[in-house]
Parts: C-alpha cells; sequence; structure tokens
C-alpha cells in the first residue's frame, strides 16, 4: 500500500518530574507519512517542539526492532497501541487515520512512578529477575545437543515463555496492576527445563515474594495482559506459576 500524509491531532501526558502534577497537552501535526512508525512520529514532534524553542517529549527507545522491550506508551487506552503482538516502536502510522485524535500516556502502575512524561521506571522488574538468581550449571564447554533430552513440546513452551521481553504492557493494561504474566513467563522458561530444576522451588518463593514487595497486584484473570503483550505470552503460565509456588511453599512448609 503506497505511503500517504496524514494530519494528526496528539493529547500527550506531561509531566515534569515524579513529584510534579501531570496533564495533556495538545499538539497538532500535519503531513505525517504513513511509513512512519510510530516512534518516529514522536521524533517528527519532538523536532518541531524543539524547532520552536519548546520542550521535547521525554520517552523510552532503544531498539526499535520489537526486541528490548524500552518502547512502550498507552495509545488510546492500550498498551503498545491497537495492534496484536506489536510493540510501539513497530506500531506504523497507516493504522491512524487522517485527522484522527490520538491520546498518549504513560504506563500506570504504582510499581512504575514516572520519571518524565512517557518515561516510568520499570525497574521493579530487574529486581524480580534479580530475586530469581541463577542456575547451578558447570562451566565449559557446551554441551552436546542432544547430551540432555528436552520433550520437543516442553521445549517449545519454555522458548514461547523466554520471548518475553520485559516490557511491562501486561502490567499497564491489567486493572490490578499485576505482573504474574512477566513473572510467570520468566519462572516457566526455566521450570520446564531441566537445567531450572535444582532451584525451580527457591526460585518461584523469591520471585514471587519479590513481585509482592514491588506493590505489583494480584491476577484477577481478566486476561488482559495476554491480549496486549507484544509477544503473544499465554495466560497458561499463570497457571504454572500458581502450581510452582503452591508446590515450594507446601516443600518449605514441610522443611520448617
Amino acid at each position: 500500500m503506497a505511503a500517504r500524509k496524514i494530519t494528526l491531532n496528539l493529547k500527550v501526558w506531561h509531566q515534569e518530574s515524579p513529584d510534579k502534577k501531570g496533564r495533556f497537552e495538545n499538539y497538532h501535526l500535519e503531513k505525517i507519512d504513513t511509513d512512519m512508525s510510530f516512534l518516529e512520529m514522536i521524533d517528527v514532534l519532538n523536532e518541531k517542539l524543539t524547532s520552536e524553542g519548546r520542550i521535547p517529549i521525554a520517552f523510552d527507545h532503544d531498539c526499535r526492532e520489537g526486541i528490548c522491550g524500552m518502547c512502550g506508551a498507552v495509545v488510546d487506552g492500550i498498551a503498545h497501541g491497537p495492534e496484536k503482538e506489536t510493540t510501539l516502536c513497530q506500531l506504523h502510522m497507516r493504522h491512524f487515520k487522517d485527522g484522527q485524535t490520538i491520546s498518549i500516556e504513560p504506563f500506570r502502575a504504582k510499581a512504575f512512578p514516572i520519571i518524565k512524561d512517557l518515561v516510568v521506571d520499570r525497574s521493579s522488574l530487574d529486581r524480580i529477575i534479580q530475586a530469581g538468581g541463577f542456575i547451578s550449571v558447570n562451566t565449559g564447554s557446551a554441551p552436546d545437543a542432544n547430551a540432555i533430552p528436552v520433550a520437543q513440546n516442553l521445549a517449545e513452551q519454555a522458548m514461547d515463555a523466554a520471548a518475553c521481553i520485559g516490557c511491562g504492557a501486561c502490567v499497564a493494561a491489567c486493572p490490578n496492576a499485576a505482573s504474574m504474566l512477566f513473572v510467570s513467563a520468566k519462572i516457566s522458561q526455566l521450570a520446564l527445563l531441566p537445567q531450572g530444576q535444582p532451584e525451580k522451588a527457591k526460585r518461584a518463593l523469591s520471585m514471587v515474594q519479590a513481585m509482592d514487595r514491588e506493590g505489583f497486584g494480584n491476577c484477577g484473570n481478566e486476561r488482559e495482559c495476554e491480549a496486549v503483550c507484544p509477544k503473544g505470552i499465554s495466560i497458561r503460565n499463570i497457571a504454572r506459576l500458581n502450581r510452582e509456588f503452591l508446590r515450594a511453599s507446601v516443600v518449605s512448609d514441610e522443611k520448617k
């Protein structure tokens, strides 16, 4: 489809710092190429603001290839925007209409404090990962591919879980601001594989406890997280997380 030029009206959240009150600011853009990505559109807006002597909009980005999980904002009420299994950097302007008004705001959650404008502090997810620790495997040369047998269905499920990029869209979409889809993906990718077995009980307990400390809510099984996940992570992983945590809790109680 040939590229078009469209006009947009933007309502963008502006907040100077965490302790300042935020508000929506209105902007008008013309001649936006529909082949642009959403982030490139914000680049154009920032160039316009800079040329006018105004402060550009702060937003997160890095790879712009849907790999790093850095980009993220709520577009018209949907984390990462209206396209299914798409990061914000991969969302293109061809999916918007000429003259459309677009609302852009940051991920909102107690555990994701706003730093500035669309930038939020998602280091809480890093601390959950750190709580999971490492796997106890021997260092040295890589083992033969068939040295540790893994059933194909388990390998595929583990790889599907490992696709999580930790963008936080699941938290932003959840009515309870739960991070259980993220945590369950990180637990599942190791719990399904032989290499993750020695520490799987400790890992489940530690990561769930870290999740609670960070102030995330509980899963209400509404499936908003699954709907906005750019990598299509299934909520079946949450069921596995619950099983792993319950099993680990029982074992821990028996040892006391």
